[in-house]
């Protein structure tokens, strides 16, 4: 029983190890995303990658509503409305109607927008390639194993934490 414990301690340790370094993980990825935005000569939103996933969610959907995005997003509209706000007074985004609907609203990536579209595939792309290298050296059995611990800690989390979660991210400059 003490071997239990002492490996169920260490597993606790270093999933406590791994919230942190994800918390110094999102810092990196919007300074990396930043200096990259800089590069390219793009002005760059807010202090946080929520407002870029958005940018994503809409050039991956576009034209798409404001309800489109909260769902695939799992934001509040509170929360989407002050972002979509800020990203359409910065230019990233534009509004528009469909003919046939003239109440709701869509919104589209515009030149700038794309440009920060464009830059945060290529960053995922690259993350995603370094992910498949990285799990190449486990077996299939063991890929079923992770992932089955995967797929119940984030069933954990998102029960525990669910929308409200996602609510906290920074939506404030």
């Amino acid at each position: 029983m003490e071997f239990q414990n002492h490996s169920k301690g260490h597993l606790y340790e270093q999933y406590i190890r791994m919230l942190h370094l994800n918390e110094l993980y999102t810092e990196h990825e919007i300074n990396v995303f930043r200096e990259q935005a800089q590069k390219l000569q793009i002005d760059m939103l807010s202090n946080n990658i929520t407002s870029v996933h958005v940018i994503d969610c809409i050039g991956d959907h576009e034209p798409i509503n404001h309800t489109g995005i909260t769902k695939r997003m799992n934001l509040s509209k509170a929360s989407i409305t002050n972002i979509s706000s800020k990203l359409l007074e910065m230019g990233f985004i534009v509004r528009s109607q469909m003919n046939n609907n003239r109440k709701e609203s869509y919104f589209s990536l515009t030149d700038k927008g794309r440009q920060v579209y464009q830059l945060h595939q290529k960053m995922h792309q690259e993350k995603e390639e370094g992910f498949y290298q990285f799990i190449d050296s486990y077996s299939e059995a063991e890929l079923q194993t992770i992932g089955k611990f995967m797929s119940d800690l984030l069933a954990r989390a998102e029960k525990h934490y669910g929308r409200g979660a996602s609510e906290n991210d920074d939506t404030t400059d």
